[in-house]
């Protein structure tokens, strides 16, 4: 297998944090790698890196001679007096041999910018969302044809008609790629490689996602054995350091030094174990909310509307668990905020039981003080969460469920990564002790650990849930049925998740094919 890029020995790290060291990592012709790590710990950097746009602190990346690279950042940038069209020829026209070439790029580029549903080429990037940006920048870096793609949540922003568009485009193609992704049901149909970068070391599966589950805890089981004679050995060189000071000559410092190495590994194995969470959220009546033919429209360009709602009607249950899923553009989150009534509805209303309590996880986020330390944030929204029982969790016991270490909730906010952003807005929300929660799009920049800790939260949460989400994985593991919004208006209720939405969606399919050509019609 002939090598494309290969990562010799990297080191990077961030004032005094060590992002990793000394990793090493290749990408052969027909790989497809997907990288898997916790928010923080340096995936975007390493895509950087890789993909040149940042320098690592020791170590070098060689690439084969000529390789083309497309790479895909987090948050694309361009200059805004650009149209969508110039946009994705910005990276690509130095390459261009003659008019021919270039007609064709602008057909291909059309081609997958529909796909992609940015429809008019010629409006400003000025005027177009993070998401659309994000589309158009995913655009960019496919219609050239690259050898490798490097591309960092390729998901993000993108409906679950283009995810699946994706999925199926990457399939297709003869091209290799390193990407870091959210998306689980991606990763497994795309990938065929999987890289986990833990403890500032990489560790390679060569399978997709569900293999990499299978080996990453047989790796578990092996380190947990580890472990257990580890602590054994912590015990005995505990009862070392407690004997008396003579006993501890200066020859004997590496042993000082191993001891406490040992400790802090034996405390960090402690302190990231992971133990369900079960939060008293308390008494939720019977009366949830309930939809009374509401109907909700936006007046758009010269006489046409987009319509939301038409006379919709709906009786929220008790502990139910909804999924809201549809193209975008379709009304989603516009649903959510007709119901924690911060947009009105132009005719009918939402009743809401008088015991609910929402708590709302939007796409922008909550404001926070970025000079506070991550702590001090979540204090001042509570000092302890209710576990019932008279079973209490501290804050800082609650923010190290989800992945803050105590050394991290010490940082100050404006040091965060993106993805440790999302998730400490998250806690913010949590911490309030609602029995109802919004969430929309919750997976967004979020790492794959947290997610399945907040799968099982969400499994165990004792209230209402609405989310609003395109990854297909986290939908299936925490609704119990799902509102198909398909605009126009059209909104239609399936009781069951995700997956079974789309199995029953094709089986109809099938049996209208099947049904057509019985009776020999068009």
């Amino acid at each position: 297998m002939k090598v494309l890029l290969q990562a010799q020995n990297l080191t990077r790290s961030v004032g005094d944090r060590t992002l990793f060291r000394d990793i090493c990592l290749s990408v052969g012709e027909g790989q497809r790698v997907g990288l898997i790590a916790r928010n923080g710990t340096g995936k975007s950097t390493l895509l950087n890196i890789l993909a040149s746009v940042d320098t690592a602190d020791s170590g070098e990346v060689v690439t084969t001679s000529g390789l083309r690279i497309g790479y895909l950042p987090q948050t694309p940038e361009y200059p805004e007096d650009m149209t969508v069209m110039e946009a994705c020829f910005w990276h690509a026209q130095q390459d261009m041999d003659d008019t021919e070439e270039a007609l064709a790029l602008e057909v291909r580029s059309k081609q997958i910018l529909g796909k992609l549903k940015i429809g008019d080429t010629s409006r400003k990037l000025s005027v177009l969302s993070g998401g659309q940006l994000k589309r158009v920048a995913l655009a960019n870096v496919l219609i050239k044809g690259p050898d490798l793609l490097i591309l960092d949540e390729p998901t993000n922003h993108l409906d679950l008609e283009m995810i699946e568009w994706l999925e199926s485009y990457l399939g297709r193609q003869c091209v290799s790629l390193i990407m870091v992704t959210h998306d689980r049901y991606f990763l497994d149909r795309v990938c065929n490689v999987i890289v986990e970068m833990d403890d500032e070391k990489l560790y390679t599966y060569r399978g997709n996602y569900a293999y990499y589950l299978e080996k990453r805890q047989e790796r578990l089981d092996n380190a947990r054995a580890e472990i257990a004679r580890a602590n054994n050995l912590y015990r005995t060189e505990l009862e070392w350091m407690r004997s008396t000071p003579q006993a501890r000559s200066h020859k004997a410092r590496y042993r000082e030094e191993a001891f406490y190495e040992l400790e802090n590994k034996a405390r960090r194995r402690i302190e990231e174990e992971n133990v369900r969470l079960t939060i008293n959220s308390g008494y939720i009546g019977s009366k949830i909310f309930e939809a009374e033919y509401v109907s909700k429209a936006f007046e758009l360009e010269g006489e046409r509307k987009l319509i939301i709602l038409k006379d919709f009607y709906y009786n929220f249950s008790r502990y139910e668990k909804m999924g809201i899923i549809g193209n975008n553009g379709t009304g989603k989150s516009t649903f959510l905020k007709l119901l924690l009534g911060i947009i009105p509805p132009d005719s009918g209303r939402f009743v809401i039981g008088e015991t609910v309590r929402f708590g709302y996880f939007s796409q922008e986020g909550m404001k926070v003080d970025d000079d506070m330390k991550v702590i001090d944030a979540v204090r001042r929204i509570a000092e302890y969460v209710d576990l019932g029982g008279g079973r209490r969790l501290s804050a800082m016991q609650f923010l190290q469920h989800f992945m803050f270490m105590p050394e991290q909730q010490q940082n100050y906010i404006y040091k965060l990564s993106g993805g440790e952003r999302r998730r400490l807005q998250l806690c913010l929300v949590l911490m309030q002790n609602p029995n109802f929660l919004i969430l929309d799009e919750p997976t967004n920049d979020m790492d794959i650990v947290t997610l399945q800790v907040l799968e099982e939260y969400l499994q165990d949460f004792k209230g209402c849930v609405i989310v609003v989400s395109h990854d297909r994985y986290f939908m299936d593991k925490v609704v119990d049925h799902v509102l198909v919004f398909k605009g126009s208006g059209v909104v239609d209720d399936f009781p069951g998740n995700y997956t079974q939405y789309r199995s029953a969606g094709k089986q109809k399919q099938q049996d209208n094919t099947k049904r057509k050509n019985r009776l020999n019609l068009p």
